[in-house]
């Protein structure tokens, strides 16, 4: 599975500016709702009561916030590059500022997971956290998921 398959280019977001965990998936809510035709509450509170079963924060700044939500036809993705760092309640206790949202059907177990792996590979890859970070538009972030 490519990042492609998941996240396209207007799914990318940068700068993204919340004080906190529950307004950065109320936000990343909203947008993957408008692209994928969800009802926006019925994604958050997937991806709500999934985090409220453990936090999604990775590590090093990276989190994973996702969910299964039925009525989807595919498995979809955002990204989001946030402008000041938020707590995510991670296991490092490492405030995010790197998120990669992604929502599956809700019998979609082998490709919610497939595309779980594709995003971690990226963030495995040694650098690839940094060249997000120092990416200077939603073109090279874009790219730099894709590489």
């Amino acid at each position: 599975m490519n990042i492609a398959d998941i996240i396209s280019k207007n799914a990318v977001l940068d700068n993204v500016q919340v004080s906190s965990k529950r307004e950065l998936i109320q936000v990343l809510s909203q947008r993957i709702a408008s692209f994928s035709g969800l009802d926006e509450r019925a994604v958050f509170d997937a991806v709500w009561e999934r985090e409220n079963l453990g936090s999604t924060g990775y590590g090093d700044g990276v989190a994973f916030p996702h969910a299964r939500i039925e009525g989807l036809d595919k498995v979809c993705g955002i990204f989001a590059r946030l402008e000041e760092p938020v707590d995510f309640d991670s296991l490092d206790g490492k405030a995010v500022d790197l998120v990669f949202m992604l929502v599956s059907p809700e019998n979609s177990g082998a490709d919610h997971l497939t595309a779980l792996a594709a995003l971690s590979r990226i963030l495995k890859t040694e650098g690839s956290c940094e060249k997000l970070r120092k990416a200077r538009s939603v073109d090279e972030i874009y790219t730099v998921l894709n590489s």
